[in-house]
């Protein structure tokens, strides 16, 4: 079966997509290098090609060999026994519809499957499988509530209820503030919380050759510049992201314990990674990642150091994780 890395998408996530596959290709040499285009055409790409793109955060990525529609790449990938790595964040590479489409074809990716990929990428739905699990999962505000909600908490923080990378991240620090969620809020969903105080982490889950899943050591994040949004995450060199994080072992031990939860809860497969805030009244959880970026600055590879994981290890068990569930 030839292992082929598809990476780019439609959706804004696509620079982070070419970011992790540049990661992805030094762990994966003889893997082939599919790249979907914003106009939903997949392209072959050469590594050298990819490797000179050196701003992949900031500027497009521009295949030079002429493309196929993504379907009947899809076909291609089923006829030529391919297994399909992942290499894709957000959008329609993430809210199951490429899963869907594999799935149909019998395809193996790897990754979570279309259902769980679906609720997961819907953070108010993944909120509210997470708490039936046992995860502290506040519900969020409504938009007719907005006003209310600023006099009772005096900060909110608004995100796109189906989106990653912390795009469209609003603090709503000010009255005035609450046009721009309103605004924003007129072309997408938008979910809507009140402000938590506290350090952000993230956990890790991994899911093992025989089934069984861990949770891998929790990273602190500690933003340079105020919030850990799109440029503190790939741009700023002050933001620190330590791990494993510098909690108390009861705080490690529970975010440990919610990630792996909201995981099992989200029906998610391979690998995931949860968000949270860590309060001083406990944690607060945000979302859950079922396609985490892979860059050599992400967080999920250095969770995996840390555990004593080998990246190009976890991608060859991860393939070989996805070959095991096309054939079921």
């Amino acid at each position: 079966m030839r292992t082929t890395i598809l990476f780019g998408g439609t959706n804004k996530e696509r620079l982070v997509s070419v970011a992790s596959t540049q990661a992805l290709c030094k762990a994966l040499p003889e893997a082939d290098l599919w790249f979907w285009h914003v106009n939903d055409t997949v392209h072959v790409v050469q590594t050298d090609e990819l490797l000179r793109h050196t701003r992949p955060f900031e500027d497009e990525f521009k295949p030079a060999a002429r493309g196929i529609p993504l379907a009947e790449a899809l076909d291609q990938a089923k006829a030529e026994d391919r297994v399909l790595v992942l290499g894709l964040h957000g959008g329609r590479a993430e809210n199951g519809e490429l899963q869907a489409m594999c799935e149909l074809r019998g395809v193996p990716f790897t990754g979570s499957g279309s259902a769980s990929s679906n609720l997961a990428f819907d953070k108010l739905a993944a909120k509210r499988f997470a708490a039936i699990a046992g995860v502290n999962a506040p519900q969020g505000i409504a938009l007719g509530d907005l006003d209310d909600a600023f006099d009772k908490y005096g900060r909110l923080i608004a995100k796109p209820a189906k989106d990653g990378s912390s795009y469209g991240l609003i603090f709503v620090n000010a009255r005035q503030d609450l046009i721009a969620v309103r605004n924003a809020a007129k072309t997408e969903e938008y979910l809507i919380e009140p402000f938590v105080a506290g350090i952000e982490s993230t956990c890790g889950v991994l899911e093992r050759a025989d089934g069984s899943i861990i949770a891998l050591p929790p990273i602190e994040i500690v933003p340079g510049e105020g919030a850990f949004d799109y440029a503190a995450k790939y741009l700023l060199k002050s933001t620190q992201e330590i791990c494993p994080g510098r909690f108390a072992p009861d705080v490690t031990a529970a975010l440990m314990d919610q990630a792996a939860r909201a995981h099992r809860a989200l029906s998610c497969s391979g690998y995931s990674r949860s968000d949270f805030i860590v309060s001083p009244t406990g944690l607060v959880y945000l979302e859950t990642n079922t396609l985490p970026g892979l860059t050599a600055a992400s967080l999920y590879p250095k969770a995996l150091k840390a555990q004593g994981i080998a990246f190009a290890d976890f991608l060859n068990d991860q393939i070989e994780l996805a070959k095991r569930r096309a054939q079921k």
